[in-house]
């Protein structure tokens, strides 16, 4: 199929970026791998990035997963190929995917989603079920999951661990030369999308903050990115280098140089362990605890609260603490799940071309 069309409908909103980022690298490989591909997304007009997105955009007034009737709307005018639901979508959406003779692939992040993504209901739509986590950060299936999967004939999650685009050493020699950084020498910290809260602040301002400590304490050149959905000016100073917000495949080259890194839980994280650089964890949102968790008691992360975070990052950033989390991610073997979603997508191309043929 020379000029394939899909549609990407990530979870999308004023808070979180993570759903859209995920989608954003799998367009980015896909239009890499088929130049003449058609890709459109559906966003909600609250996301900041709604307007910035780079691929054909259709917005809608809030979370797709909410507009039930304009999004299977655009799904009957745009006739896609494939439609990547990440962790949106209810069954009527995934059902008129189907009707409209699309391949429905269906992402989840975490134990509740997959078992969501599971129902009959919703399975029986779905010809791909990608769970975006590495085996050891989520409970595997229970065996009546699996009974049920077998006996209903579904389809079967399947792990794509991290999802990221490879880091560009040029790239990362050029980011780094921008804003005067040493190979292996700075700590790169960052919140997420820059949205969510703790307490009454924003998370960013806590990680800021801790990221401006650090640099003077410590003196070590410190990197703090704010996030795209940062409401407010990044903070100006001299012992900070401030970025509102970088995209993926700059993230991850800048991320690939760092000496250490303190996240949120989030996707970044997985991403940092599989590129080997040492990890502080910082929970921002609900579903993050249980992937820290998971993530340390695998030796490959520390994990901290927001209130003890300067504290916890001295600790962290001791020689000893970096050397001993670098030999374990050095052992672990998590590769990018990005060469596996693009080859499923591949085989779901041929199936669509097959049935038109």
């Amino acid at each position: 199929m020379r000029h394939p069309k899909l549609l990407f409908i990530p979870v999308s909103s004023a808070e979180g970026i993570g759903e859209y980022m995920r989608s954003m690298i799998i367009a980015e490989g896909v239009k890499r791998r088929w130049p003449e591909a058609d890709i459109h997304f559906i966003l909600s007009r609250e996301a900041p990035y709604a307007n910035t997105c780079p691929f054909k955009t259709h917005q809608v007034a809030r979370s797709p997963t909410k507009e039930v009737a304009a999004v299977n709307r655009l799904m009957a005018e745009l006739k896609p190929n494939i439609v990547i639901f990440d962790a949106s979508g209810r069954r009527s959406q995934l059902a008129c995917a189907k009707r409209n003779d699309a391949a429905v692939v269906f992402i989840s992040q975490h134990k509740r989603k997959r078992a969501r993504g599971m129902k009959w209901s919703r399975a029986r739509h779905t010809d791909r079920h990608w769970v975006a986590q590495p085996s050891f950060a989520i409970e595997p299936l229970s065996r009546w999951e699996r009974i049920k999967l077998k006996l209903l004939g579904l389809v079967s999650p399947r792990h794509l661990g991290m999802v990221f685009m490879p880091p560009d050493e040029v790239r990362r020699e050029t980011l780094q030369a921008k804003w005067q950084l040493q190979h292996g020498q700075y700590l790169l910290v960052n919140a997420g999308s820059g949205g969510h809260k703790l307490g009454v602040g924003l998370a960013a301002d806590i990680f800021a903050d801790a990221a401006a400590a650090l640099s003077r304490e410590l003196g070590i050149r410190t990197v703090m990115i704010y996030g795209e959905n940062y409401p407010k000016q990044p903070v100006e100073n001299d012992d900070v280098v401030a970025i509102k917000s970088l995209n993926n495949e700059d993230f991850i080259s800048l991320l690939s140089g760092a000496k250490a890194a303190i996240l949120s839980g989030g996707g970044t994280v997985l991403q940092a362990i599989a590129l080997g650089v040492p990890v502080l964890g910082v929970p921002v949102a609900k579903d993050q605890p249980a992937r820290l968790q998971a993530c340390e008691a695998e030796g490959l992360i520390k994990v901290a609260a927001s209130e003890t975070l300067v504290e916890s990052a001295r600790a962290f950033i001791q020689p000893q603490v970096l050397q001993q989390l670098s030999q374990a991610l050095a052992s672990q073997s998590q590769g990018n799940g990005l060469q596996q979603a693009l080859a499923d997508i591949a085989e779901l191309l041929v199936e669509r071309a097959n049935q038109e043929n």
